[in-house]
């Protein structure tokens, strides 16, 4: 089955439909290429995939090793390269000032993180810097 509908909705702009759950999501060039920036380009997603990927990896590991993950924030850079056009580097840094972890726990969630399938899919060209701020 498909997992993703997309529609070309014409001035560099898209509709990518979720076919399960019906959710959708817009996307539009950047203002660096010819778009309107009022939307995630597809170069963004990409980041923020990653972002949310580990995340959910790390609460998946959390809860699989009986802690809880807690109230975490994320900021998340992507940075472009030119010739050719395309993700150089995305940089995370990870707040998780909000509960205290065991030196153990810390080590479980960021192998957790840097172990997402998105992570894994991310070609080796990319640079990740990935903070984790306690």
């Amino acid at each position: 089955m498909e997992t993703v509908r997309t529609t070309y909705k014409g001035e560099y702009r898209t509709e990518a439909t979720h076919v399960l759950s019906s959710q959708k999501i817009i996307t539009d060039a950047p203002l660096d290429n010819q778009g309107k920036g009022e939307a995630f380009s597809p170069t963004d997603l990409v980041a923020a995939a990653l972002t949310s990927c580990m995340l959910t990896l790390m609460d998946i590991t959390a809860n699989a090793n009986g802690f809880s993950l807690g109230k975490v924030d994320a900021k998340t850079t992507k940075v472009m390269a030119s010739a050719p056009r395309r993700v150089a580097e995305i940089i995370i840094v990870f707040d998780l000032s909000a509960k205290t972890y065991t030196d153990k726990q810390k080590e479980i969630l960021e192998r957790a993180a840097h172990n997402c399938p998105v992570a894994k899919s991310i070609h080796p060209d990319i640079k990740l810097d990935v903070t984790f701020n306690y």
